[in-house]
């Protein structure tokens, strides 16, 4: 009965971490996608422009002089297309994309919205933000006669995809493209300002031939973004925002919730630990005069440490077993049962395969630090002491 117990007390302690993790491992991957669907992990930008004092010495001191921030020029990245092949070449980057960034006026008939359009290279720029996947109508078609925009902004100007606009900007361009996909990124002031175009036109109407104002750039582990772009820095000397400083506060929480899913973990795999010590104490106290008669027979103190250890270890394995099944059962209900108001999913859970084997070994590891103390109590009993007892 007190096998069954601490089995089912083991078995329940390992649900809850194989459960709880896999949620708040879901949970916290999906929030991270949301947040980097609609942008880089890295952007590179010009460092911006700053005024340095010309008046220097021990005079410099009794001079009262204003300095004024100079006005931001609209400039291309200096080499930008070697730095881009540098880029794909380091192994954390997948992929690195040039695009030029300004604000235009977006016209139709009477009406205009002032918006940001992006000129990209769809090829590359697509591996960034899968703008096809986001579409409502038409195609992602971006070429030199066509733009791509938001739902929002479609609907404020009654546009739908094959007609016509016209953008224009600060410098007097303009440009009459063909409405050729409308998307939607989940996010109404993105829906509402945000243009694609190509690369070619964007260069075109702001008068930046052949140059790039950003480059946005995509990592195998998006966690690394900020170390890669503090090292893309300091090789460059451009400005490089990293995804986590950009949304400083969103990886704030999603840190918070690592943090307490470690402590989680801890926790329950400390009252299981306390659960099996105690079981197996109690088992020594019960079983005294049969571990004396034992001694007795020749049974070396050797034999009894390994038998209390091999106990506690064999309990934390088989209530590791039983625990990972009850946990697999949970978020196969919980993705069946858990929906969103349309009927998709919440949001993915993955049984992790690592997650079990991690777990099974601390559990197994658990029972066997849990059982030391009882098993050594146990090996430490006197026989003639033991069996009077």
């Amino acid at each position: 009965m007190q096998t069954i117990f601490i089995l089912t007390g083991i078995a329940i302690g390992v649900a809850v971490i194989v459960f709880m993790s896999s949620l708040l491992t879901g949970m916290q991957s999906n929030f991270v996608n949301r947040v980097l669907t609609g942008q880089a992990h890295i952007q590179l930008l010009n460092p911006k422009e700053r005024v340095v004092s010309l008046r220097d010495g021990p005079s410099a001191a009794h001079v009262m002089s204003i300095l004024q921030v100079p006005l931001q020029r609209f400039k291309s990245i200096d080499q930008w297309q070697p730095l881009t092949e540098q880029l794909t070449a380091m192994p954390e980057i997948k992929v690195a994309s040039p695009s030029v960034t300004g604000s235009v006026l977006l016209m139709r008939g009477e009406a205009s919205r002032s918006v940001s359009v992006t000129g990209v290279l769809p090829e590359l720029y697509f591996q960034v933000i899968p703008l096809q996947e986001k579409l409502t109508a038409g195609a992602a078609s971006i070429n030199n006669e066509s733009i791509v925009i938001g739902m929002d902004l479609a609907s404020d100007l009654g546009l739908t995809v094959g007609e016509k606009l016209r953008i224009s900007a600060a410098n007097g361009r303009t440009l009459l493209l063909t409405v050729a996909g409308i998307f939607d990124l989940g996010n109404k002031s993105a829906n509402s300002r945000l243009t694609y175009i190509s690369l070619r036109n964007a260069q075109s109407i702001f008068n930046l031939t052949g140059g790039a104002t950003v480059i946005d750039v995509v990592m195998h582990d998006v966690y690394q973004a900020e170390i890669v772009a503090q090292k893309i820095h300091l090789q460059t000397g451009l400005q490089a925002d990293s995804w986590m400083k950009t949304n400083e506060q969103f990886f704030t929480a999603v840190k918070a919730q690592t943090t307490a899913n470690t402590a989680i973990r801890f926790f329950v795999g400390l009252s299981v630990g306390f659960g099996i010590a105690s079981v197996l104490v109690v088992s020594v106290v019960q079983r005294s005069r049969e571990i004396g008669i034992m001694r007795a027979m020749g049974v070396t103190r050797g034999q009894i440490l390994r038998i209390f250890l091999l106990q506690g270890g064999l309990l934390g394995l088989g209530g590791a077993l039983l625990g990972s099944a009850i946990g697999a059962l949970a978020l196969s209900l919980w993705q069946h049962y858990m929906r969103n108001a349309d009927g998709t999913v919440m949001f993915a859970l993955v049984f992790d395969t690592t997650l079990l084997f991690h777990t099974l070994l601390l559990a197994s590891l658990t029972g066997l630090l849990s059982a030391f103390a009882p098993a050594l109590r146990a090996a430490r009993l006197d026989p003639v002491v033991a069996i009077k007892a």
